[in-house]
């Protein structure tokens, strides 16, 4: 089928020395300003990590002259297409670290990292019941879709990983351990740490999510829900198969898989919820978001105090007091 869509989204990441990060990434953003991509890149002294959308055309560019580089001559390019631009702007920026673990020792993915397996090779490994496969995303992330299975470390970022394994170690001491990420950047570094804690049978989905769910093969079986994506996208579908929606409203527990943030720019927490319970909440995760002075629903609404009054008499919560309690 010829593809209509006048729009790409490029994911790709490479771990290799950079020496002056500063001062590739300002470089680097006039590059994709001229081109005229949008997106977000990070740039490190162990590598390059980035997500950007533009044209076929613009997207073609920037691959022939990102590869004409012989640091990234290498570099594997997850490929979506789109209606529009993924993003609102351009950014790259120079950080520490490309994904953040703050070790003590840091890890070189080039030097030590789990085995990598391919998408048939990690759909047959899963369904091996001496393996338990590990969620190395967000919670936010799991909430709206996961592997059938898959372990969800109770953390709200990835630096909080190591620590969640380490006081749950008993869980996994002679294991079969395999590992997942969007897009497989997080699997390196997470699959190696957890090689150097003597965990010794550790494997990692190479190219992660986005590529077991294009893969011609396993076509993205054995995913529920839908994958979460840091651009205005916010998740896409994985498994070609069946649609088995996991996330659930914040509000009302039912299936749900519209993520939006909360209304309190001082909180603005990812909730699962219905165009209609976003309404009806005032896209506050609780009564004290919800009455929030600077609440960005009520302001993008141009709702009155009455009218704000109104929908929080509709909740038991009245004169700024929950009445159900």
């Amino acid at each position: 089928m010829i593809n209509t869509r006048l729009y790409r989204v490029l994911l790709y990441y490479m771990y290799v020395p950079i020496h002056n990060p500063e001062e590739f990434a300002a470089q680097h953003l006039k590059f994709c300003e001229d081109l005229g991509l949008k997106g977000r890149i990070l740039v490190a002294k162990e590598g390059i990590n980035g997500t950007v959308s533009g044209t076929y055309e613009q997207t073609e560019q920037y691959m022939k002259e990102m590869k004409e580089d012989a640091r990234f001559a290498n570099m594997i390019f997850k490929i979506d297409e789109s209606d529009c631009h993924a993003f609102k702007k351009m950014h790259v920026r120079a950080r520490e670290e490309l994904v953040t673990l703050r070790l003590n020792e840091d890890i070189n993915p080039n030097e030590t990292t789990g085995k990598y397996l391919s998408p048939s090779e990690f759909y047959e490994a899963m369904q091996d019941s001496e393996t338990l496969v590990i969620d190395a995303r967000n919670d936010y992330e799991y909430e709206i879709g996961h592997f059938r299975g898959a372990i969800k470390p109770n953390i709200k970022n990835f630096r909080e990983l190591p620590e969640w394994i380490q006081n749950n170690r008993e869980l996994f001491d002679g294991k079969k351990i395999l590992t997942y990420c969007t897009g497989g950047i997080r699997c390196e570094k997470f699959s190696g740490w957890l090689l150097k804690e003597g965990f010794e049978d550790v494997a990692q989905l190479h190219g992660g999510i986005v590529t077991y769910g294009k893969d011609p093969e396993v076509q993205g079986k054995l995913w529920d829900g839908q994958c979460y994506v840091f651009d205005e996208r916010i998740s896409v579908p994985v498994n070609q198969h069946e649609h088995v929606i996991v996330g659930k409203d914040y509000f009302t527990g039912e299936p749900c898989e519209r993520y939006v943030n909360c209304g309190n720019p001082e909180c603005n927490k990812k909730i699962i919820s219905s165009e209609e319970n976003e309404h009806k909440y005032l896209r506050g995760c609780s009564h004290e978001c919800r009455v929030h002075p600077r609440n960005r629903y009520v302001l993008e609404h141009a709702l009155t105090n009455e009218q704000v009054k109104k929908r929080l008499s509709n909740l038991g919560e009245i004169n700024g007091l929950r009445t159900n309690q």
